[in-house]
């Protein structure tokens, strides 16, 4: 009985060491270090983004920060949290700039342009894999 348990344990290790790689992958939604809301749902999260609505929750202006549409971790971020794909939320923001009624979001080349941005700039959000986070901005959980 000894053996298989042992065999099931060998099974399963590169699968739950899968988990702990993907958590360590995970892109997070982060913000300016003066942004006081905490939480965002995913339906607010996805309105920031679309640039449909223009603050936080507390009416702080939000200023929005992208990696370019093939970008794999703007491809993550999209999917995975907004739950839509970088072409769906591109035409959201074409329709917006070229019907005259809003604009696209602020686009950076690399994560730690990203990083810099928001860091830097009052009110802005964005998204970044774990490993390039710091004590200038803050994680924004999304429920």
């Amino acid at each position: 009985m000894a053996w298989l348990r042992a065999a099931l344990l060998l099974w399963l290790l590169p699968l739950l060491g899968g988990h702990a790689a993907a958590e360590e992958r995970a892109v997070l939604l982060v913000a300016h270090a003066d942004v006081t809301t905490q939480r965002l749902t995913r339906d607010t999260t996805r309105a920031i983004f679309a640039m449909r609505q223009r603050t936080w929750p507390d009416g702080q202006a939000a200023r929005v920060f992208v990696l370019p549409n093939d970008h794999p971790v703007h491809e993550r971020f999209v999917k995975e949290r907004l739950t839509v794909y970088p072409h769906q939320l591109q035409l959201a923001w074409d329709r917006m700039v070229f019907s005259g009624t809003g604009q696209a979001p602020d686009r950076v080349r690399h994560q730690a342009e990203m990083l810099e941005r928001i860091a830097t700039t009052p009110g802005a959000m964005g998204y970044l894999e774990r490993e390039y986070l710091d004590d200038r901005i803050q994680v924004i959980s999304m429920d």
